[in-house]
Protein backbone atom coordinates (compact mmCIF):
# COMPACT_ATOMS: atom_id res chain seq x y z
CA UNK A 1 0.00 0.00 0.00
CA UNK A 2 1.06 3.61 -0.50
CA UNK A 3 0.37 4.97 3.00
CA UNK A 4 -0.40 3.61 6.40
CA UNK A 5 -3.91 4.56 7.36
CA UNK A 6 -5.25 4.51 10.83
CA UNK A 7 -8.07 2.07 11.05
CA UNK A 8 -11.10 3.81 12.55
CA UNK A 9 -13.18 2.21 15.21
CA UNK A 10 -15.74 -0.20 13.87
CA UNK A 11 -19.06 1.58 13.51
CA UNK A 12 -22.32 -0.09 14.35
CA UNK A 13 -23.36 -2.72 11.80
CA UNK A 14 -25.33 -0.94 9.13
CA UNK A 15 -28.36 -2.31 7.47
CA UNK A 16 -27.75 -4.75 4.63
CA UNK A 17 -27.35 -2.76 1.41
CA UNK A 18 -29.53 -3.49 -1.56
CA UNK A 19 -27.04 -2.79 -4.36
CA UNK A 20 -23.35 -3.18 -5.14
CA UNK A 21 -21.05 -0.47 -3.85
CA UNK A 22 -19.23 1.97 -6.12
CA UNK A 23 -15.55 2.72 -5.73
CA UNK A 24 -16.27 6.06 -4.00
CA UNK A 25 -18.47 4.17 -1.56
CA UNK A 26 -15.50 2.14 -0.33
CA UNK A 27 -13.23 3.25 2.53
CA UNK A 28 -10.07 5.10 1.60
CA UNK A 29 -7.97 2.16 2.83
CA UNK A 30 -9.36 0.03 -0.04
CA UNK A 31 -8.60 2.48 -2.83
CA UNK A 32 -4.81 2.04 -2.87
CA UNK A 33 -4.74 -1.79 -3.21
CA UNK A 34 -7.76 -1.77 -5.53
CA UNK A 35 -6.25 0.74 -7.98
CA UNK A 36 -2.78 -0.78 -7.72
CA UNK A 37 -3.91 -4.37 -8.30
CA UNK A 38 -7.06 -3.93 -10.36
CA UNK A 39 -5.71 -1.59 -13.08
CA UNK A 40 -2.37 -1.90 -14.87
CA UNK A 41 -0.29 1.30 -14.89
CA UNK A 42 -0.66 1.72 -18.63
CA UNK A 43 -4.45 1.49 -18.43
CA UNK A 44 -4.55 3.81 -15.42
CA UNK A 45 -2.43 6.42 -17.22
CA UNK A 46 -4.82 6.35 -20.19
CA UNK A 47 -7.82 6.82 -17.88
CA UNK A 48 -6.17 9.77 -16.11
CA UNK A 49 -5.11 11.35 -19.42
CA UNK A 50 -8.64 11.08 -20.76
CA UNK A 51 -10.16 12.42 -17.53
CA UNK A 52 -7.92 15.51 -17.31
CA UNK A 53 -8.16 16.18 -21.01
CA UNK A 54 -4.43 16.56 -21.62
CA UNK A 55 -1.11 14.80 -21.52
CA UNK A 56 -0.05 13.65 -18.05
CA UNK A 57 3.60 14.45 -17.29
CA UNK A 58 3.64 12.87 -13.81
CA UNK A 59 5.49 9.62 -13.18
CA UNK A 60 3.78 6.32 -12.38
CA UNK A 61 3.78 6.86 -8.62
CA UNK A 62 2.24 10.32 -8.90
CA UNK A 63 -0.41 9.01 -11.29
CA UNK A 64 -1.24 6.21 -8.84
CA UNK A 65 -1.40 8.54 -5.80
CA UNK A 66 -3.58 11.03 -7.68
CA UNK A 67 -6.01 8.35 -8.84
CA UNK A 68 -6.27 6.91 -5.30
CA UNK A 69 -6.98 10.36 -3.92
CA UNK A 70 -9.70 11.08 -6.53
CA UNK A 71 -11.46 7.76 -5.87
CA UNK A 72 -12.52 9.04 -2.43
CA UNK A 73 -15.37 11.01 -4.06
CA UNK A 74 -17.52 10.78 -7.12
CA UNK A 75 -15.97 12.70 -9.97
CA UNK A 76 -15.00 12.30 -13.58
CA UNK A 77 -11.87 10.25 -12.83
CA UNK A 78 -13.49 7.99 -10.20
CA UNK A 79 -16.39 7.29 -12.57
CA UNK A 80 -13.92 6.35 -15.31
CA UNK A 81 -12.09 4.03 -12.91
CA UNK A 82 -15.43 2.50 -11.84
CA UNK A 83 -16.43 1.92 -15.45
CA UNK A 84 -13.12 0.26 -16.34
CA UNK A 85 -13.24 -2.03 -13.31
CA UNK A 86 -16.81 -3.09 -14.17
CA UNK A 87 -15.88 -3.77 -17.78
CA UNK A 88 -12.62 -5.58 -17.05
CA UNK A 89 -14.02 -7.91 -14.36
CA UNK A 90 -17.60 -8.39 -15.58
CA UNK A 91 -17.25 -12.21 -15.69
CA UNK A 92 -15.92 -12.40 -12.13
CA UNK A 93 -18.67 -10.06 -10.91
CA UNK A 94 -21.27 -12.43 -12.38
CA UNK A 95 -19.58 -15.37 -10.61
CA UNK A 96 -19.74 -13.54 -7.24
CA UNK A 97 -23.32 -12.29 -7.72
CA UNK A 98 -25.09 -15.47 -6.39
CA UNK A 99 -23.39 -15.14 -2.96
CA UNK A 100 -26.19 -14.48 -0.41
CA UNK A 101 -24.10 -13.81 2.67
CA UNK A 102 -20.60 -12.98 3.87
CA UNK A 103 -19.75 -16.65 4.41
CA UNK A 104 -20.40 -17.54 0.77
CA UNK A 105 -18.54 -14.45 -0.35
CA UNK A 106 -15.56 -15.33 1.86
CA UNK A 107 -15.46 -18.85 0.38
CA UNK A 108 -15.30 -17.38 -3.13
CA UNK A 109 -12.49 -15.05 -2.07
CA UNK A 110 -10.45 -17.83 -0.46
CA UNK A 111 -10.81 -19.94 -3.60
CA UNK A 112 -9.52 -17.01 -5.66
CA UNK A 113 -6.54 -16.56 -3.29
CA UNK A 114 -5.73 -20.27 -3.57
CA UNK A 115 -5.82 -20.07 -7.36
CA UNK A 116 -3.61 -16.95 -7.42
CA UNK A 117 -6.07 -14.88 -9.47
CA UNK A 118 -7.05 -12.03 -7.10
CA UNK A 119 -7.54 -8.70 -9.00
CA UNK A 120 -11.04 -9.50 -10.31
CA UNK A 121 -12.26 -11.28 -7.14
CA UNK A 122 -10.88 -8.41 -5.01
CA UNK A 123 -13.06 -5.87 -6.82
CA UNK A 124 -16.05 -8.23 -7.06
CA UNK A 125 -15.83 -8.99 -3.31
CA UNK A 126 -15.34 -5.40 -2.13
CA UNK A 127 -18.21 -4.10 -4.26
CA UNK A 128 -20.58 -6.96 -3.34
CA UNK A 129 -23.63 -5.94 -1.27
CA UNK A 130 -22.90 -8.63 1.37
CA UNK A 131 -19.27 -7.65 1.97
CA UNK A 132 -19.01 -6.94 5.69
CA UNK A 133 -16.43 -4.75 7.37
CA UNK A 134 -14.65 -7.82 8.78
CA UNK A 135 -14.51 -9.49 5.36
CA UNK A 136 -13.36 -6.23 3.78
CA UNK A 137 -10.50 -5.98 6.29
CA UNK A 138 -9.58 -9.64 5.78
CA UNK A 139 -9.47 -9.20 2.01
CA UNK A 140 -7.20 -6.15 2.33
CA UNK A 141 -4.88 -8.03 4.70
CA UNK A 142 -4.76 -11.05 2.37
CA UNK A 143 -3.99 -8.84 -0.61
CA UNK A 144 -1.30 -7.02 1.38
CA UNK A 145 0.49 -10.33 2.07
CA UNK A 146 0.01 -11.47 -1.51
CA UNK A 147 1.73 -8.27 -2.65
CA UNK A 148 4.65 -9.00 -0.31
CA UNK A 149 4.91 -12.53 -1.67
CA UNK A 150 4.64 -11.22 -5.20
CA UNK A 151 7.47 -8.79 -4.46
CA UNK A 152 9.67 -11.58 -3.13
CA UNK A 153 8.80 -13.72 -6.13
CA UNK A 154 9.54 -10.79 -8.38
CA UNK A 155 12.96 -10.33 -6.80
CA UNK A 156 13.64 -14.05 -7.22
CA UNK A 157 12.46 -13.83 -10.80
CA UNK A 158 14.75 -10.85 -11.34
CA UNK A 159 17.69 -12.86 -9.97
CA UNK A 160 16.83 -15.79 -12.20
CA UNK A 161 16.37 -13.42 -15.10
CA UNK A 162 19.80 -11.91 -14.55
CA UNK A 163 21.35 -15.39 -14.35
CA UNK A 164 19.53 -16.38 -17.51
CA UNK A 165 20.69 -13.20 -19.22
CA UNK A 166 24.29 -13.98 -18.27
CA UNK A 167 23.91 -17.57 -19.49
CA UNK A 168 22.28 -16.27 -22.64
CA UNK A 169 25.19 -13.87 -23.21
CA UNK A 170 27.63 -16.76 -22.75
CA UNK A 171 25.66 -18.88 -25.20
CA UNK A 172 25.50 -16.02 -27.67
CA UNK A 173 29.29 -15.63 -27.51
CA UNK A 174 29.74 -19.37 -27.98
CA UNK A 175 27.25 -19.28 -30.84
CA UNK A 176 29.20 -16.45 -32.45
CA UNK A 177 32.42 -18.49 -32.18
CA UNK A 178 30.69 -21.54 -33.62
CA UNK A 179 29.30 -19.45 -36.45
CA UNK A 180 32.78 -18.10 -37.18
CA UNK A 181 34.21 -21.63 -37.22
CA UNK A 182 31.33 -22.80 -39.39
CA UNK A 183 31.88 -19.93 -41.80
CA UNK A 184 35.60 -20.72 -41.97
CA UNK A 185 34.85 -24.39 -42.53
CA UNK A 186 32.33 -23.58 -45.25
CA UNK A 187 34.86 -21.29 -46.91
CA UNK A 188 37.46 -24.05 -46.79
CA UNK A 189 35.01 -26.64 -48.16
CA UNK A 190 33.97 -24.22 -50.89
CA UNK A 191 37.61 -23.73 -51.87
CA UNK A 192 38.14 -27.50 -51.92
CA UNK A 193 35.04 -27.98 -54.05
CA UNK A 194 36.25 -25.37 -56.49
CA UNK A 195 39.66 -27.06 -56.63
CA UNK A 196 38.03 -30.44 -57.21
CA UNK A 197 35.80 -28.97 -59.89
CA UNK A 198 38.83 -27.43 -61.62
CA UNK A 199 40.71 -30.74 -61.42
CA UNK A 200 37.68 -32.57 -62.78
CA UNK A 201 37.40 -30.15 -65.68
CA UNK A 202 41.11 -30.62 -66.39
CA UNK A 203 40.75 -34.41 -66.35
CA UNK A 204 37.75 -34.19 -68.65
CA UNK A 205 39.72 -32.00 -71.00
CA UNK A 206 42.57 -34.52 -70.97
CA UNK A 207 40.11 -37.34 -71.62
CA UNK A 208 38.60 -35.45 -74.53
CA UNK A 209 42.10 -34.85 -75.87
CA UNK A 210 42.99 -38.53 -75.58
CA UNK A 211 39.74 -39.52 -77.25
CA UNK A 212 40.55 -37.14 -80.07
CA UNK A 213 44.06 -38.59 -80.43
CA UNK A 214 42.66 -42.13 -80.38
CA UNK A 215 40.07 -41.26 -83.01
CA UNK A 216 42.79 -39.69 -85.15
CA UNK A 217 45.00 -42.76 -84.80
CA UNK A 218 42.10 -45.03 -85.70
CA UNK A 219 41.43 -42.93 -88.75
CA UNK A 220 45.11 -43.12 -89.73
CA UNK A 221 45.05 -46.89 -89.25
CA UNK A 222 42.00 -47.18 -91.47
CA UNK A 223 43.70 -45.03 -94.06
CA UNK A 224 46.79 -47.25 -93.90
CA UNK A 225 44.62 -50.32 -94.31
CA UNK A 226 43.02 -48.69 -97.33
CA UNK A 227 46.42 -47.93 -98.89
CA UNK A 228 47.65 -51.55 -98.50
CA UNK A 229 45.72 -53.84 -100.88
CA UNK A 230 44.89 -57.27 -99.51
CA UNK A 231 45.98 -56.47 -95.95
CA UNK A 232 43.15 -58.46 -94.42
CA UNK A 233 43.97 -61.43 -96.62
CA UNK A 234 47.62 -61.19 -95.66
CA UNK A 235 46.78 -61.09 -91.96
CA UNK A 236 44.55 -64.14 -92.35
CA UNK A 237 47.24 -66.00 -94.26
CA UNK A 238 49.81 -65.05 -91.62
CA UNK A 239 47.59 -66.50 -88.90
CA UNK A 240 47.09 -69.67 -90.95
CA UNK A 241 50.85 -69.91 -91.47
CA UNK A 242 51.48 -69.61 -87.75
CA UNK A 243 48.90 -72.32 -87.07
CA UNK A 244 50.48 -74.54 -89.70
CA UNK A 245 53.93 -74.06 -88.20
CA UNK A 246 52.66 -75.04 -84.78
CA UNK A 247 50.99 -78.11 -86.29
CA UNK A 248 54.19 -79.07 -88.14
CA UNK A 249 56.18 -78.73 -84.93
CA UNK A 250 53.69 -80.95 -83.13
CA UNK A 251 53.77 -83.55 -85.92
CA UNK A 252 57.55 -83.55 -85.90
CA UNK A 253 57.55 -84.16 -82.18
CA UNK A 254 55.10 -87.00 -82.60
CA UNK A 255 57.17 -88.43 -85.47
CA UNK A 256 60.32 -88.29 -83.35
CA UNK A 257 58.51 -90.08 -80.55
CA UNK A 258 57.22 -92.68 -83.01
CA UNK A 259 60.73 -93.22 -84.36
CA UNK A 260 62.07 -93.61 -80.85
CA UNK A 261 59.33 -96.09 -80.08
CA UNK A 262 60.07 -98.00 -83.29
CA UNK A 263 63.74 -98.11 -82.41
CA UNK A 264 62.87 -99.46 -78.98
CA UNK A 265 60.64 -102.09 -80.52
CA UNK A 266 63.40 -103.06 -82.93
CA UNK A 267 65.79 -103.44 -80.01
CA UNK A 268 63.30 -105.58 -78.17
CA UNK A 269 62.79 -107.70 -81.28
CA UNK A 270 66.54 -108.08 -81.71
CA UNK A 271 66.91 -109.05 -78.07
CA UNK A 272 64.08 -111.54 -78.38
CA UNK A 273 65.64 -113.08 -81.47
CA UNK A 274 69.01 -113.35 -79.77
CA UNK A 275 67.41 -114.95 -76.73
CA UNK A 276 65.51 -117.34 -78.95
CA UNK A 277 68.69 -118.29 -80.81
CA UNK A 278 70.52 -118.87 -77.55
CA UNK A 279 67.68 -120.96 -76.22
CA UNK A 280 67.65 -123.03 -79.40
CA UNK A 281 71.39 -123.61 -79.28
CA UNK A 282 71.37 -124.67 -75.58
CA UNK A 283 68.12 -126.43 -74.73
CA UNK A 284 67.30 -126.98 -71.04
CA UNK A 285 64.43 -128.41 -69.02
CA UNK A 286 63.19 -124.94 -68.18
CA UNK A 287 63.20 -123.85 -71.83
CA UNK A 288 59.60 -124.84 -72.59
CA UNK A 289 58.27 -122.76 -69.74
CA UNK A 290 60.48 -119.82 -70.70
CA UNK A 291 59.44 -120.16 -74.32
CA UNK A 292 55.86 -120.27 -73.28
CA UNK A 293 56.30 -117.11 -71.22
CA UNK A 294 58.11 -115.34 -74.09
CA UNK A 295 55.87 -116.45 -76.90
CA UNK A 296 52.65 -117.24 -75.05
CA UNK A 297 49.37 -115.37 -75.18
CA UNK A 298 48.11 -112.41 -73.18
CA UNK A 299 47.86 -114.42 -69.98
CA UNK A 300 51.59 -115.17 -70.03
CA UNK A 301 52.48 -111.55 -70.79
CA UNK A 302 50.19 -110.37 -67.98
CA UNK A 303 51.90 -112.69 -65.53
CA UNK A 304 55.32 -111.42 -66.57
CA UNK A 305 54.23 -107.77 -66.21
CA UNK A 306 52.60 -108.47 -62.86
CA UNK A 307 55.89 -109.99 -61.76
CA UNK A 308 57.68 -106.85 -62.95
CA UNK A 309 55.33 -104.56 -61.06
CA UNK A 310 55.64 -106.62 -57.92
CA UNK A 311 59.39 -106.78 -58.19
CA UNK A 312 59.47 -103.04 -58.64
CA UNK A 313 58.05 -102.75 -55.12
CA UNK A 314 54.59 -101.72 -56.21
CA UNK A 315 52.04 -104.31 -55.34
CA UNK A 316 49.84 -101.72 -57.03
CA UNK A 317 46.11 -101.99 -57.25
CA UNK A 318 45.58 -98.54 -58.81
CA UNK A 319 48.12 -96.88 -61.13
CA UNK A 320 47.64 -93.21 -62.08
CA UNK A 321 49.26 -91.98 -65.29
CA UNK A 322 49.57 -88.18 -65.38
CA UNK A 323 50.10 -86.66 -68.82
CA UNK A 324 51.22 -88.61 -71.85
CA UNK A 325 50.22 -88.47 -75.48
CA UNK A 326 46.48 -88.74 -76.03
CA UNK A 327 46.92 -91.37 -78.72
CA UNK A 328 48.91 -93.62 -76.38
CA UNK A 329 46.45 -93.64 -73.48
CA UNK A 330 44.89 -96.87 -74.75
CA UNK A 331 48.36 -98.47 -74.83
CA UNK A 332 49.08 -97.26 -71.29
CA UNK A 333 45.78 -98.74 -70.13
CA UNK A 334 46.53 -102.08 -71.83
CA UNK A 335 49.96 -102.36 -70.18
CA UNK A 336 48.63 -101.57 -66.69
CA UNK A 337 45.46 -103.64 -66.89
CA UNK A 338 47.33 -106.66 -68.34
CA UNK A 339 49.49 -106.48 -65.22
CA UNK A 340 46.32 -106.87 -63.16
CA UNK A 341 46.14 -103.28 -61.86
CA UNK A 342 43.45 -100.60 -62.23
CA UNK A 343 44.41 -97.84 -64.68
CA UNK A 344 43.70 -94.18 -63.84
CA UNK A 345 44.56 -91.25 -66.10
CA UNK A 346 44.76 -87.44 -65.78
CA UNK A 347 45.99 -85.33 -68.71
CA UNK A 348 47.73 -82.82 -66.41
CA UNK A 349 45.29 -79.96 -66.93
CA UNK A 350 44.82 -79.89 -70.71
CA UNK A 351 41.18 -80.91 -70.52
CA UNK A 352 40.82 -82.41 -67.06
CA UNK A 353 40.44 -80.07 -64.10
CA UNK A 354 43.77 -79.44 -62.40
CA UNK A 355 41.99 -79.16 -59.06
CA UNK A 356 41.09 -82.88 -59.26
CA UNK A 357 44.72 -83.93 -59.80
CA UNK A 358 45.53 -84.26 -56.10
CA UNK A 359 42.32 -86.23 -55.53
CA UNK A 360 43.35 -88.68 -58.28
CA UNK A 361 46.87 -89.00 -56.83
CA UNK A 362 45.49 -89.65 -53.35
CA UNK A 363 43.39 -92.54 -54.73
CA UNK A 364 46.35 -94.19 -56.55
CA UNK A 365 48.96 -96.62 -55.22
CA UNK A 366 51.48 -95.65 -57.91
CA UNK A 367 51.85 -92.41 -59.89
CA UNK A 368 53.50 -92.32 -63.32
CA UNK A 369 54.37 -88.78 -64.47
CA UNK A 370 54.90 -88.27 -68.22
CA UNK A 371 57.25 -85.28 -67.96
CA UNK A 372 57.40 -84.65 -71.72
CA UNK A 373 53.65 -84.14 -72.05
CA UNK A 374 52.68 -82.21 -68.92
CA UNK A 375 52.71 -78.56 -67.88
CA UNK A 376 55.26 -77.22 -65.43
CA UNK A 377 52.50 -76.49 -62.93
CA UNK A 378 51.18 -80.07 -63.04
CA UNK A 379 54.74 -81.48 -62.86
CA UNK A 380 55.50 -79.58 -59.66
CA UNK A 381 52.11 -80.51 -58.24
CA UNK A 382 52.85 -84.22 -58.78
CA UNK A 383 56.38 -83.98 -57.39
CA UNK A 384 55.35 -82.01 -54.30
CA UNK A 385 52.35 -84.22 -53.53
CA UNK A 386 54.29 -87.48 -53.83
CA UNK A 387 57.09 -86.09 -51.67
CA UNK A 388 54.75 -84.88 -48.94
CA UNK A 389 52.69 -88.09 -48.87
CA UNK A 390 55.60 -90.49 -49.59
CA UNK A 391 53.74 -91.73 -52.65
CA UNK A 392 55.74 -93.94 -55.05
CA UNK A 393 56.20 -91.96 -58.29
CA UNK A 394 57.94 -92.84 -61.56
CA UNK A 395 58.96 -90.00 -63.90
CA UNK A 396 58.99 -90.99 -67.59
CA UNK A 397 60.66 -88.69 -70.15
CA UNK A 398 59.34 -90.41 -73.30
CA UNK A 399 55.54 -90.73 -73.71
CA UNK A 400 55.76 -94.02 -75.67
CA UNK A 401 54.18 -97.26 -74.50
CA UNK A 402 57.53 -99.08 -74.68
CA UNK A 403 59.18 -96.52 -72.43
CA UNK A 404 56.38 -97.03 -69.94
CA UNK A 405 56.97 -100.78 -70.04
CA UNK A 406 60.70 -100.36 -69.44
CA UNK A 407 60.04 -97.92 -66.59
CA UNK A 408 57.97 -100.58 -64.84
CA UNK A 409 60.71 -103.20 -65.10
CA UNK A 410 62.75 -103.83 -61.93
CA UNK A 411 65.96 -101.82 -61.81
Amino acid sequence: MCDKHDRPASPPAPAEPARRRRIWDLPHTCHCPLVGVGLPLGVLRKIVTKAVGGKVLADDYEVHVGAVSECGSRNRLSEAVQKELERRYAVVIQRFRPARDATALQALWQAAVASGDVPGPFWAGLSHPHCTLELQERMCRDLHMIQHQAGAATRADIGRLQALEQANATLERELARQQQRSAAWQTERHAEQEAHAAALMQLRAQLVGRDSVLASQRQQLEELHATIPGLATRERLARQLADSERRVHQLRSEAAAARAEASALERQLSDARAALAAATAQPSPAMPAAATAATGGPAARAGTMAQRITLHGLLAERVLCVGGRAGNVAGYRSVIEEAGAEFLHHDGGLEDNVARLETSMAAADLVICQTACISHSAYWRVKDFCKRHQKRCIFVDNPSVTTLQRALEPQ
